[in-house]
Protein backbone atom coordinates (compact mmCIF):
# COMPACT_ATOMS: atom_id res chain seq x y z
CA UNK A 1 0.00 0.00 0.00
CA UNK A 2 1.48 3.46 -0.77
CA UNK A 3 1.38 5.92 1.41
CA UNK A 4 2.78 9.48 1.79
CA UNK A 5 5.52 9.89 4.40
CA UNK A 6 5.93 13.07 6.51
CA UNK A 7 9.85 13.69 7.00
CA UNK A 8 11.10 12.59 10.38
CA UNK A 9 12.05 15.98 11.35
CA UNK A 10 8.60 17.59 10.65
CA UNK A 11 6.72 15.75 12.97
CA UNK A 12 4.91 18.86 14.50
CA UNK A 13 1.44 18.72 15.60
CA UNK A 14 -1.08 19.95 12.84
CA UNK A 15 -5.00 20.74 12.84
CA UNK A 16 -6.06 20.38 9.86
CA UNK A 17 -9.72 22.52 10.21
CA UNK A 18 -12.14 22.19 7.11
CA UNK A 19 -15.15 21.08 5.18
CA UNK A 20 -17.18 18.13 6.74
CA UNK A 21 -18.08 16.84 3.23
CA UNK A 22 -15.08 14.37 2.77
CA UNK A 23 -14.69 13.94 6.53
CA UNK A 24 -14.06 9.84 6.60
CA UNK A 25 -11.85 10.60 3.34
CA UNK A 26 -10.05 12.74 5.06
CA UNK A 27 -9.91 10.70 7.98
CA UNK A 28 -8.92 7.65 6.42
CA UNK A 29 -6.00 9.04 4.57
CA UNK A 30 -4.70 10.19 8.21
CA UNK A 31 -4.64 7.29 9.32
CA UNK A 32 -3.71 5.09 6.52
CA UNK A 33 -0.39 7.43 6.42
CA UNK A 34 0.19 8.00 10.17
CA UNK A 35 0.03 11.83 9.89
CA UNK A 36 0.22 13.77 13.09
CA UNK A 37 -2.74 15.40 11.98
CA UNK A 38 -6.00 16.90 13.97
CA UNK A 39 -9.23 17.59 12.25
CA UNK A 40 -11.71 20.42 13.24
CA UNK A 41 -14.30 19.69 10.94
CA UNK A 42 -17.32 22.51 9.99
CA UNK A 43 -20.45 22.07 8.52
CA UNK A 44 -20.63 21.02 4.82
CA UNK A 45 -23.66 23.17 3.88
CA UNK A 46 -21.99 26.39 4.53
CA UNK A 47 -20.68 26.87 1.39
CA UNK A 48 -24.23 28.10 0.60
CA UNK A 49 -23.95 30.96 3.24
CA UNK A 50 -21.04 32.54 2.98
CA UNK A 51 -21.52 35.01 5.92
CA UNK A 52 -21.60 31.67 7.58
CA UNK A 53 -18.86 30.32 6.15
CA UNK A 54 -16.59 33.45 6.92
CA UNK A 55 -17.69 33.79 10.51
CA UNK A 56 -17.11 29.88 11.67
CA UNK A 57 -14.04 29.66 9.31
CA UNK A 58 -12.37 32.38 11.11
CA UNK A 59 -13.41 31.20 14.80
CA UNK A 60 -12.54 27.78 14.10
CA UNK A 61 -9.04 28.85 13.48
CA UNK A 62 -8.46 31.80 16.05
CA UNK A 63 -9.91 28.88 18.57
CA UNK A 64 -7.07 26.55 17.60
CA UNK A 65 -4.59 29.62 17.62
CA UNK A 66 -5.28 30.50 21.07
CA UNK A 67 -4.56 26.71 22.15
CA UNK A 68 -0.79 27.14 20.33
CA UNK A 69 -2.28 24.79 17.38
CA UNK A 70 -0.41 25.00 13.99
CA UNK A 71 -3.13 24.87 11.41
CA UNK A 72 -4.12 24.14 7.61
CA UNK A 73 -7.00 24.43 5.98
CA UNK A 74 -8.92 22.16 4.32
CA UNK A 75 -11.65 23.84 1.56
CA UNK A 76 -10.79 25.44 -1.62
CA UNK A 77 -11.18 28.97 -3.20
CA UNK A 78 -14.84 28.20 -1.37
CA UNK A 79 -15.39 31.82 0.05
CA UNK A 80 -14.10 35.08 -2.11
CA UNK A 81 -12.26 36.31 0.96
CA UNK A 82 -10.05 32.86 1.35
CA UNK A 83 -7.23 34.22 0.68
CA UNK A 84 -7.31 36.99 2.82
CA UNK A 85 -8.78 35.03 5.76
CA UNK A 86 -5.41 32.81 5.63
CA UNK A 87 -3.07 35.15 5.48
CA UNK A 88 -4.58 37.00 8.32
CA UNK A 89 -4.21 33.37 9.93
CA UNK A 90 -1.06 32.66 8.57
CA UNK A 91 -1.65 29.16 7.13
CA UNK A 92 -2.84 27.90 3.74
CA UNK A 93 -4.93 25.53 2.35
CA UNK A 94 -4.91 22.53 0.27
CA UNK A 95 -4.56 23.50 -3.22
CA UNK A 96 -7.94 23.40 -6.05
CA UNK A 97 -11.27 25.32 -6.89
CA UNK A 98 -13.36 23.06 -4.83
CA UNK A 99 -13.69 19.54 -2.89
CA UNK A 100 -14.52 17.84 -6.35
CA UNK A 101 -11.31 18.96 -7.91
CA UNK A 102 -9.12 17.89 -4.85
CA UNK A 103 -11.14 14.73 -5.05
CA UNK A 104 -11.12 13.87 -9.19
CA UNK A 105 -8.29 16.40 -10.18
CA UNK A 106 -9.07 19.10 -12.35
CA UNK A 107 -9.28 17.33 -15.76
CA UNK A 108 -12.20 14.85 -14.73
CA UNK A 109 -13.42 17.42 -13.16
CA UNK A 110 -14.23 19.92 -16.11
CA UNK A 111 -15.17 16.94 -18.44
CA UNK A 112 -17.81 16.19 -16.29
CA UNK A 113 -18.93 19.50 -15.64
CA UNK A 114 -18.97 20.44 -18.99
CA UNK A 115 -21.31 17.18 -20.22
CA UNK A 116 -23.75 19.27 -17.19
CA UNK A 117 -22.96 17.24 -14.37
CA UNK A 118 -24.06 18.17 -10.61
CA UNK A 119 -21.73 16.24 -8.29
CA UNK A 120 -23.17 14.81 -5.64
CA UNK A 121 -21.32 13.51 -2.22
CA UNK A 122 -22.86 10.92 0.44
CA UNK A 123 -23.37 13.79 3.17
CA UNK A 124 -25.43 15.87 0.61
CA UNK A 125 -27.03 12.86 -0.85
CA UNK A 126 -27.74 12.04 3.01
CA UNK A 127 -29.15 15.66 3.57
CA UNK A 128 -30.19 16.96 0.48
CA UNK A 129 -33.81 18.24 0.77
CA UNK A 130 -33.50 20.47 3.73
CA UNK A 131 -30.04 21.53 2.85
CA UNK A 132 -32.03 22.54 -0.78
CA UNK A 133 -35.15 24.00 0.45
CA UNK A 134 -33.04 26.39 3.44
CA UNK A 135 -31.28 27.59 0.66
CA UNK A 136 -33.26 27.94 -2.20
CA UNK A 137 -37.05 27.82 -0.42
CA UNK A 138 -39.60 25.20 -1.09
CA UNK A 139 -41.09 26.64 -4.84
CA UNK A 140 -40.27 23.13 -6.01
CA UNK A 141 -40.67 25.26 -9.78
CA UNK A 142 -37.96 27.57 -8.78
CA UNK A 143 -35.60 25.13 -7.55
CA UNK A 144 -35.77 22.65 -10.79
CA UNK A 145 -35.65 25.64 -12.69
CA UNK A 146 -32.53 26.52 -10.86
CA UNK A 147 -30.67 23.18 -11.58
CA UNK A 148 -32.23 22.71 -15.02
CA UNK A 149 -30.31 25.88 -15.95
CA UNK A 150 -26.75 24.25 -15.66
CA UNK A 151 -26.82 20.72 -15.34
CA UNK A 152 -28.45 17.80 -17.28
CA UNK A 153 -27.65 14.96 -14.27
CA UNK A 154 -26.81 14.40 -10.89
CA UNK A 155 -23.49 12.57 -10.69
CA UNK A 156 -22.96 10.96 -7.38
CA UNK A 157 -19.54 9.79 -6.13
CA UNK A 158 -18.69 6.57 -4.18
CA UNK A 159 -15.50 6.69 -2.42
CA UNK A 160 -14.41 3.06 -1.03
CA UNK A 161 -15.21 5.31 2.95
CA UNK A 162 -19.20 5.51 1.98
CA UNK A 163 -21.84 3.23 2.97
CA UNK A 164 -24.76 2.44 0.97
CA UNK A 165 -26.36 5.69 -0.16
CA UNK A 166 -28.22 5.04 -3.41
CA UNK A 167 -31.70 5.32 -2.64
CA UNK A 168 -30.46 8.67 -0.93
CA UNK A 169 -29.44 9.91 -4.26
CA UNK A 170 -32.30 8.39 -5.97
CA UNK A 171 -34.10 10.58 -4.02
CA UNK A 172 -31.95 13.43 -4.60
CA UNK A 173 -32.26 13.09 -8.27
CA UNK A 174 -36.19 12.84 -8.43
CA UNK A 175 -36.49 16.16 -5.88
CA UNK A 176 -34.70 18.25 -8.52
CA UNK A 177 -36.12 15.86 -11.73
CA UNK A 178 -32.47 15.45 -13.59
CA UNK A 179 -30.87 11.77 -14.42
CA UNK A 180 -28.92 10.24 -12.15
CA UNK A 181 -25.37 8.80 -13.22
CA UNK A 182 -22.52 7.09 -10.67
CA UNK A 183 -18.88 7.42 -10.39
CA UNK A 184 -16.84 5.01 -8.50
CA UNK A 185 -13.64 7.40 -7.22
CA UNK A 186 -10.09 6.23 -5.62
CA UNK A 187 -8.68 8.51 -2.92
CA UNK A 188 -5.56 8.71 -4.49
CA UNK A 189 -6.17 12.30 -5.94
CA UNK A 190 -7.22 13.89 -2.85
CA UNK A 191 -4.27 11.75 -0.73
CA UNK A 192 -1.78 14.17 -2.90
CA UNK A 193 -3.52 17.41 -2.06
CA UNK A 194 -3.48 16.73 1.57
CA UNK A 195 -0.02 15.69 1.68
CA UNK A 196 1.09 18.93 -0.50
CA UNK A 197 -1.02 21.13 1.99
CA UNK A 198 0.42 19.62 4.62
CA UNK A 199 4.27 19.58 3.81
CA UNK A 200 3.80 23.14 2.80
CA UNK A 201 1.85 24.11 6.26
CA UNK A 202 4.95 21.70 8.06
CA UNK A 203 7.70 24.02 6.07
CA UNK A 204 6.84 27.32 7.14
CA UNK A 205 7.93 29.26 10.40
CA UNK A 206 4.85 30.60 12.04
Amino acid sequence: MKTFAIHPENQTPLTMVGCGILRKEVDGLIAKNHWNVHTHYLDSALHNYLNRLSTELNQALEEREKLGEKTVVFYGGCHPLMEKYLEGHHTCRTHGQNCIVMLLGYELFMQELEKGAYFLLEDWALTWEPMITACFGANMTVIREIFHSSHKYILALRTPCNGDFSAAAETAARFVDLPLAWMDVSLEHLETVLADAIQRRLAAEQ
